[in-house]
């Protein structure tokens, strides 16, 4: 499996699913958000918190 590089909100999902939100240094916070392949991520409760995909759509979109 690819190493999953973090992707910061406001950044353009590059494919449709669930993301997890990273804390600020990098722990797993245990909430997640739904994004749309092409949509903005949504803001993040704290400051320097980031995105990882955890689970892609399995349609045309997500690309699984």
């Amino acid at each position: 499996m690819a190493k999953r590089s973090p992707m910061n909100p406001g950044s353009k999902a590059p494919v449709s699913g669930q993301y997890g939100i990273k804390g600020p240094r990098g722990g797993d916070t245990g909430k997640e958000v739904t994004a749309v392949k092409g949509e903005p991520l949504p803001p993040t409760p704290k400051p320097r918190m980031q995105y990882v995909i955890n689970d892609r759509t399995r349609n045309k979109s997500g690309g699984g």
